[in-house]
């Protein structure tokens, strides 16, 4: 079972964290939200009511900002801007048509934090970018 609690990245806020022990390859959580186009999460952004986005493709981005209950959105990315000493990520997101699913790239033990690549497109700011 996943939950949320503060997570062990500084300033990340909320981390995804399991109570169980999740298997290398095994499905950890849907990226679940409300699909919009990419032109519509930009504006979204730039009210202040972004960042929860996951772009498929331009006319089909998963919107979680308002879906506390999905819990895919929790989950940090050790990498960041820059990198933490001493954690890594154990996740990756994988596209299966238009759904996306957080998947395990190693054993993850019971207590762990989830942590998945936001990719580097992210990080230097060209996502937000048209």
């Amino acid at each position: 079972m996943l939950f949320v609690k503060e997570s062990l990245i500084p300033n990340a806020g909320q981390g995804l964290f399991t109570d169980a022990d999740i298997q290398r390859g095994e499905t950890v959580a849907e990226y679940t939200g409300d699909i919009r186009t990419w032109k519509e999460c930009l504006k979204k952004y730039e009210e202040g009511k972004g960042l929860y986005f996951y772009y498929v493709n331009r006319n089909h981005v998963i919107d979680a900002y308002e879906h506390v209950d999905s819990m895919a959105r929790y989950a940090n990315d050790a990498a960041g801007a820059s990198g933490i000493k001493g954690i890594t990520n154990n996740c990756v997101y994988e596209e299966r048509g238009k759904r996306v699913y957080i998947v395990a790239i190693r054993k993850i033990k019971a207590g762990a934090e989830i942590l998945v690549t936001y990719g580097q497109q992210y990080w230097s700011g060209d996502e937000f970018k048209e």
